[in-house]
């Protein structure tokens, strides 16, 4: 079985989508009269507790970064790879 890759061309992509849209949750937040990256005072709606979504903006802010995460440390790989450190 072979190993799935992304190409460093993706991860670039993936790595700059997620910095954009952590930054666009904070500017909505803003944009709905709140503070930067404000939770449930921006009007971002909460749910039931112990739901999936009940956190607000919580769910969405940390799904962003774990991109930006997850494709900085493929392309951190590529680099090392590559020689390019």
């Amino acid at each position: 079985m072979g190993a799935k890759q992304i190409s460093h061309a993706t991860a670039s992509i993936l790595e700059s989508g997620g910095a954009l849209g952590f930054i666009a949750t904070g500017l909505v937040a803003v944009a709905l009269g709140g503070k930067y990256l404000a939770n449930q005072a921006a009007g971002f709606p909460l749910g039931e507790a112990g739901e999936l979504f009940s956190a607000g903006s919580i769910f969405v802010i940390t799904a962003f970064l774990g991109v930006k995460v997850a494709s900085t440390i493929v392309t951190l790989f590529y680099n090392i790879i590559e020689g390019e450190y």
